[in-house]
């Protein structure tokens, strides 16, 4: 398992991307991030503060913090201890 803090810049986002083998729980503690996911990045939720967001291993996802002038805050929990060696970028298709 591995467990962080991860900030988000304000107007950032992540590439998009998966991760093999592994589940992410994301629970967000300041700021209003975007997430899109699936084959075509056609999903979307947004996070606010207070609540939590589940990526199931192998699901294409992007997340946005849709402030631009504040940074968006989150608890990121996955049960894989060395996560960052199984992240894979992703293009939609």
């Amino acid at each position: 398992m591995s467990m962080h803090l991860v900030t988000i810049p304000p107007g950032a986002k992540s590439e998009p991307h998966y991760h093999v083998g592994y589940e992410t729980g994301i629970y967000v503690l300041a700021g209003k991030v975007l997430t899109r996911w699936g084959a075509k990045l056609e999903n979307e939720v947004i996070s606010e503060a207070g609540e939590f967001l589940f990526i199931p291993a192998g699901v294409p996802h992007e997340a946005i913090n849709l402030s631009t002038t504040e940074a968006a805050r989150a608890v990121v929990a996955r049960n894989h201890p060395a996560e960052q060696d199984q992240i894979q970028p992703y293009v939609a298709e």
